[in-house]
């Protein structure tokens, strides 16, 4: 382990086990994601079971992205009165009871009311855990793991959540597991938010003063911030509306499915890789770069011939997708103290997750006016043009903390 990847000095003395690290960061990672991504499957079960409109359904859908970023943007100012560890912890506590106490009800309000709370709690982790992460050391191999975490925790929401109501009968069941498995983290979490209360730390964020300048006065926050929320748009509209593009142009239902899987499957890949590619590469200007660039072919690919190979433009759709574990692993490379960290990630994920709720939404009232996907996939395709700008900015080799 490199000395810039050691925990800091002043932590050493009371650091925590890196095994036990490693087990908090797998068991958020997991949890911050499948409460999100698991209702699309069954929402036609949900519908019928609670009586709940088309309108308010879609209305629905729109809810992670808003509050990912409305709560995000607030989950730094929680953090300073509670401290880091607690804030994440009672963020895995809303989550939890969010999620299996609206399997319970038969109301529609007290149904999207809960959805609301766990949602918030998730939007929460979103924010301090890589402030978490850069806090207690071995930024890289933790980072590695909430990235993957992440990927995998989105991806088995609603791969699995099907299967099971299915062989249950039961979209509560379907729905609820995700609650139990946020459940198995509070354990572990308690216990670390209990340790940090014991022997606190100069590098959490509670009870620090803010630092001296504001996220907006640097480039490099707000270059992070335009390639964040282009890629966080562009990974809803394909979770939302990729199997549709493909099942319109002529695929079945499972072949649709299939290549959303793999798309995913090229996330996980990433994932791993992209933190120690960031840690060991001085400059990541090709990187960015083939993210655009593979972009813009993968929806070309979609607009000229989509049912001719469509592994091909998985794959590449895949391999743009990759911008966002790079995204998430900068949070903590472009910054020193934890308290930056926190800032940022408060600073870049609320307007990514903001643009994640919008993307979606525009993208079903283009395809409804036009009667089709060219116009959609089109404008699509020439959003690669800002990722790329703002991942060459990026690439730089700087320090938010140096900007502010």
């Amino acid at each position: 382990m490199s000395d810039a990847d050691a925990p800091p000095r002043s932590t050493r003395a009371a650091a925590i086990p890196f095994g036990i690290l490693v087990a908090a960061v797998v068991l958020v990672s997991v949890n911050l994601r499948p409460g999100a991504s698991s209702l699309g499957p069954v929402l036609e079960e949900v519908r019928r079971g609670l009586g709940m409109s088309g309108g308010v359904a879609g209305a629905m859908t729109g809810l992670p992205g808003l509050c990912f970023g409305l709560v995000g943007a607030l989950a730094v100012g929680f953090a300073r009165k509670v401290g880091m560890t607690a804030g994440i912890t009672i963020g895995l506590t809303a989550a939890a009871a969010g999620l299996l106490l609206r399997v319970t009800t038969g109301s529609v309000p007290l149904f999207l009311v809960l959805t609301v709370v766990a949602l918030a709690g998730m939007a929460v982790g979103n924010v301090l855990v890589p402030a978490w992460i850069k806090a207690h050391g071995h930024a890289v191999v933790l980072m590695t793991i909430y990235g993957t975490g992440l990927v995998v925790g989105g991806s088995i929401g609603p791969l699995v959540t099907a299967p099971v109501t299915e062989a249950t009968g039961s979209w509560q069941h379907g729905l609820g597991m995700w609650g139990l498995l946020v459940a198995l983290a509070l354990p572990l979490w308690a216990w670390l938010a209990l340790h940090e209360r014991r022997a606190p730390s100069e590098h959490s964020v509670a009870g620090e003063p803010p630092p001296s300048g504001r996220m907006v006065h640097s480039p490099t926050a707000v270059a992070l911030t335009v390639l964040f929320g282009v890629q966080s748009m562009h990974a809803y509209v394909q979770f939302g509306w990729l199997p549709q593009i493909f099942r319109d142009a002529g695929l079945s239902a499972s072949s649709a499915g299939a290549m959303q899987a793999l798309l995913s499957g090229v996330g996980v890949v990433g994932a791993l890789a992209m933190p120690t590619v960031i840690a060991r590469t001085s400059g990541l200007h090709a990187w960015m770069v083939s993210f655009g660039v593979m972009l813009a072919l993968g929806y070309a690919g979609l607009l000229v011939a989509p049912a001719t190979v469509p592994w091909l433009w998985a794959l590449l759709l895949g391999f743009s997708g990759l911008a966002f574990p790079t995204a998430i692993s900068l949070i903590t490379a472009r910054t020193r103290h934890p308290s930056v960290t926190a800032q940022l990630s408060g600073f870049v994920q609320p307007v990514g997750y903001a643009l994640a709720a919008i993307g979606p939404f525009l993208v079903g009232l283009l395809h409804d006016a036009t009667d089709g996907w060219s116009l959609v996939i089109v404008l699509l395709m020439l959003t690669s043009v800002p990722l790329t700008l703002a991942g060459l900015r990026v690439a730089r080799p700087s320090y938010v903390d140096d900007e502010i």
